[in-house]
């Protein structure tokens, strides 16, 4: 699998996602300019990445510019076709802004910027830490949409405590149902707000991102 990390103005963990990638997960890795739009020489087997940041310096809503960029024009081709596209925090929202997700990012419930680490899981996993950095990171959809990712399962993570218990002061910002992540109805669109390539190195004492990438099937 080989991996196409989109860089924007304002991404600023364009460079943390590619060495992820290709250090500690050993995947190729190419780095896609916004202005460009030629993802010709990726496969459906292939993943491209938007990374986190602030993309056009979020002006007007985060991630709303974006996605009228060269290069997510093409990407939007690319997921339609069945291609693997993951958005993490700046990228999630760019992926609801595009139409690629449903529902929206709003502003943390205590209105601030928060940056730290949290645990999340999903229904196969116990409790993983994975850093957060965002000030619009609340998961918000209408009630239809919530039933239909909840009864599709397309639920990928929910915020918990370090003991998995789902809820409470556990949920960093407000989001609904203490969604983290989603998917797409054909799950090859993946969005989350914590930052798995914040965590895939020894060195920062937490490789827990590594079974996040594994558990989306996004690495070898």
């Amino acid at each position: 699998m080989k991996f196409g990390v989109v860089v924007f103005p304002g991404s600023n963990c364009d460079r943390d996602m590619q060495d992820a990638l290709a250090q500690d997960l050993g995947a190729p890795v190419e780095m896609l300019w916004h202005k460009d739009s030629d993802l010709s020489h990726f496969t459906t087997e292939d993943c491209v990445v938007l990374p986190g940041g602030f993309s056009y310096g979020d002006y007007l809503r985060c991630g709303a510019i974006a996605k009228f960029s060269p290069m997510m024009q093409s990407v939007i081709e690319f997921a339609n076709k069945g291609g693997k596209v993951l958005g993490v925090c700046n990228g999630f929202q760019i992926l609801c802004e595009s139409g690629l997700l449903p529902g929206a990012l709003l502003q943390n419930e205590n209105q601030q910027f928060i940056c730290k680490n949290v645990f999340i899981k999903s229904e196969s996993t116990n409790a993983l830490q994975i850093p957060i950095a965002h000030g619009e990171g609340r998961y918000y959809a209408d009630a239809a949409t919530l039933e239909h990712l909840e009864n599709n399962n397309q639920v990928l993570f929910r915020y918990c405590d370090a003991e998995g218990n789902i809820g409470g002061a556990a949920n960093p910002n407000g989001s609904t149902n203490n969604i983290a992540g989603i998917c797409n109805d054909k799950r090859n669109v993946f969005g989350m707000m914590p930052h798995p390539e914040r965590a895939t190195n020894s060195a920062l004492s937490n490789i827990d991102g590594k079974k996040v990438f594994e558990l989306l099937g996004l690495s070898k």
